[in-house]
């Protein structure tokens, strides 16, 4: 096989894990936040079938990490079982999708079968060649083969060389424990890494959602400052108008009365001259 597609494989089948595990997580997370806190008010829910084929899922996601991800964190294998990978993916979307899911032994019925195989399979037939590969486990072999050194004491150094097995054995034991140990604690920080990850992303996607409710809220704003601009003008135009019909009415009242007395003072004289001509 070529090298390179090994290794590309090899890294698509391991993201691939990591990936079905991030989104078993964002699909209980979703699930969760619309089930009641209590448990007597959960079994009769319309997700309670939701939840429980979830947590199982979450069983066999648990017991595959901890038959597959020490070893391939030390870098000896990748995640072997990829249709495991695509029966996780079909169950998950199955969840989701529907509203009355089947129970959840028929539904993982499946994805138990093939998985049991594949674990049973690793540990049986590939952990054993495994364990040839891991640095300081061939220590006690060694120590076995060695030829003695020659001269008068060569039997003293092979039963000196007998005599430090078991502490080899030991020392093997302790170092395979620290192995394990080591991949514990490298896939827990694995999983808290892809955790803050996906939290960033779903704070950029809220910032980004922000930042466009703002923009349309600056726009609503200058629509609203033009539309006041508008009616202020057209108040300004009509004050203006009723403020010079005014006026104007009250100067053609005013000119009536100026003539009426202007009328009165001419008749005057006249009056005066007839009531003298009647005397």
């Amino acid at each position: 096989v070529c090298k390179r597609m090994d290794l590309v494989c090899q890294r698509m089948l391991n993201q691939g894990f990591l990936k079905v595990e991030r989104y078993h997580n964002l699909c209980q997370k979703q699930v969760k936040a619309q089930l009641p806190r209590r448990e007597s008010e959960r079994r009769n829910h319309s997700l309670a079938r939701h939840a429980d084929i979830l947590a199982a899922v979450e069983t066999r996601l648990s017991l595959l990490n901890m038959t597959f991800m020490k070893y391939v964190d030390s870098n000896l294998c990748c995640f072997i079982p990829g249709k495991v990978i695509d029966e996780i993916y079909r169950v998950l979307r199955y969840v989701n999708s529907t509203r009355a899911p089947q129970r959840a032994h028929e539904v993982l019925q499946e994805l138990r079968d093939i998985s049991s195989m594949a674990m049973e399979y690793f540990d049986e037939k590939i952990v054993p060649i495994l364990k040839r590969k891991i640095p300081g486990s061939d220590v006690s072999g060694r120590l076995i083969g060695t030829a003695p050194v020659p001269g008068p004491s060569a039997a003293l150094t092979t039963m000196q060389l007998f005599s430090k097995q078991n502490p080899s054995r030991q020392e093997v034991t302790k170092l395979q424990q620290q192995v394990k140990a080591n991949g514990t604690g490298l896939t827990a920080l694995k999983r808290e890494i892809s955790e803050l990850r996906i939290k960033v992303q779903e704070q950029q996607k809220q910032l980004q959602d922000q930042d466009q409710k703002l923009l349309e809220q600056t726009q609503i704003i200058g629509e609203q400052n033009a539309r006041l601009a508008e009616l202020e003008r057209k108040l300004r135009e009509v004050m203006e108008s009723t403020v010079g019909n005014s006026s104007g009415s009250g100067s053609n009242e005013q000119s009536p009365r100026k003539r009426r007395k202007a009328v009165e003072s001419t008749d005057c004289p006249r009056k005066s001259k007839r009531l003298r001509n009647r005397k």
